[in-house]
C-alpha cells in the first residue's frame, strides 16, 4: 500500500517553486536526508515523498539515506555529527524524544545538537480492541479495566516503543492497571490482538484498517486532537474524558545544530509550501497520513515538551530499553 504511495507521489510532478531572493549558491549539490528506519516502511515511504517535493522546490535532488539500528540513535548521531550546512538533514520521529527517557548516555543531546526546521506528517495512534473484548469505547474499556486490575492486557511492539509509551501515558491519565505484553515488532504484536490472546493495541488505520473492515477488530477510540475523516464516528480519547491526550506518529525534519539560519528558513518555506498542495495532501490522506508544516520554533517547544513527558512516563512506568 505504501509502495504504491509513493509512486504516486513520483508520478505527481507538481511543479517546483522559484528559489527565494537572496538564497545564494545554496544548494548547489544534492542533500542527504537521514531517516533512522530501513527502506519500505511508512516512515520512510513519507519521507521520500517528502524528498521528492523538497527537492523540487530548491532544486537539488534530495537522497534518502536509511540508517536504521539502535532505536534510531545511529542516524542521528550521523546528522548531529555532520556540517552544519543545510546538506544533511534527520527525518525524525518521537523516538527522538523517547530516547533520552529510556538510554542513560546518548552521543548526542536531542535539543542542543539539532535545529529544528519543520514537522511534515504525522499519523495518530488508534485505540483497537479484539471483538470477543466486552466493551466498544472508551468509558467501557476503563469499566471493565477498574472492575477486573491487572487482568486485560495489552500488546506492543516493544518496550520503550511509542505504541508503549502512549499506552502508558494513558493508563496513567486514566488511574487503571493493564498489563503490558511486548513483542519484537508490530505485526507479531497485532496477530496476537486478532487472535485474541492480547486483548488491546494502539495501532493505526493503516495497518488496523483492514481487520476492521472485516470486523476482526473494533475501533475503541483515536488518539488525535480530532476525530479522523476516514473514521469521523469514532471519538478521539480527548473528548472521551482525557483532555489534551494525543498519542502521535509524528515525522519531522532536523538540521545539525549550527545550521545557518537562512537555510532553515529556505526548508522550512519549502515544506510549507508543498504542504498546501492539495494533491500532495490527498495522497497522504488517504492512507491515514495527515500533513503538517509547524514552523522551527513550534517544533522547538514541542521537542522540548515531549522529552519532559516521556521522561516522566517511563521513570512512573519503570520502563526500561529492551
Amino acid at each position: 500500500m505504501f509502495r504504491q504511495l509513493l509512486s504516486a507521489f513520483l508520478a505527481c510532478g507538481i511543479a517546483a517553486a522559484a528559489l527565494p531572493a537572496g538564497a545564494g549558491a545554496w544548494p548547489d549539490k544534492p542533500i542527504r536526508l537521514v531517516v533512522p528506519f530501513s527502506a519500505g516502511g511508512t516512515v520512510d515511504v513519507v519521507a521520500r515523498a517528502v524528498g521528492v517535493q523538497l527537492g523540487q522546490r530548491l532544486g537539488t535532488p534530495v537522497i534518502i539515506d536509511n540508517v536504521p539500528g539502535a532505536g534510531g540513535t545511529i542516524a542521528t548521531q550521523k546528522v548531529a555529527s555532520a556540517a552544519a550546512d543545510g546538506y544533511t538533514l534527520l527525518f525524525t520521529t518521537p523516538g527522538h524524544t523517547i530516547n533520552p527517557a529510556l538510554m542513560a548516555k546518548l552521543p548526542f543531546d536531542s535539543e542542543k545538537d539539532f535545529v529544528p526546521v519543520s514537522l511534515v506528517a504525522q499519523i495518530p495512534e488508534l485505540f483497537v480492541a479484539n471483538t470477543a473484548q466486552p466493551f466498544s469505547d472508551l468509558a467501557g474499556f476503563v469499566q471493565y479495566a477498574r472492575a477486573h486490575p491487572g487482568q486485560l492486557t495489552y500488546a506492543s511492539a516493544g518496550n520503550g516503543t511509542l505504541p508503549h509509551v502512549t499506552m502508558e501515558l494513558l493508563l496513567q491519565r486514566l488511574g487503571v492497571r493493564v498489563t503490558h505484553v511486548p513483542y519484537k515488532g508490530a505485526a507479531p504484536a497485532l496477530n496476537d490482538v486478532l487472535g485474541g490472546q492480547v486483548a488491546v493495541k494502539m495501532d493505526t488505520i493503516a495497518t488496523a484498517g483492514p481487520h476492521l473492515r472485516n470486523g476482526r477488530l473494533k475501533p475503541l477510540a483515536f488518539a488525535g486532537l480530532r476525530r479522523s475523516p476516514l473514521m469521523p464516528e469514532v471519538p478521539t480519547i480527548a473528548e472521551s474524558g482525557v483532555p489534551g491526550y494525543q498519542g502521535i506518529l509524528w515525522m519531522g525534519i532536523l538540521a545539525p545544530g549550527g545550521t545557518p539560519p537562512e537555510r532553515v528558513d529556505a526548508l522550512h518555506r519549502a515544506i510549507a509550501d508543498f504542504s498546501r498542495h492539495p494533491d500532495y495532501q490527498h495522497q497522504l490522506q488517504a492512507q491515514g497520513v495527515e500533513v503538517v508544516a509547524s514552523d522551527p520554533a513550534a517544533f522547538g517547544r514541542q521537542i522540548h515538551a515531549e522529552l519532559k513527558q516521556w521522561a516522566d512516563v517511563v521513570k512512573a512506568a519503570g520502563i526500561k530499553a529492551d
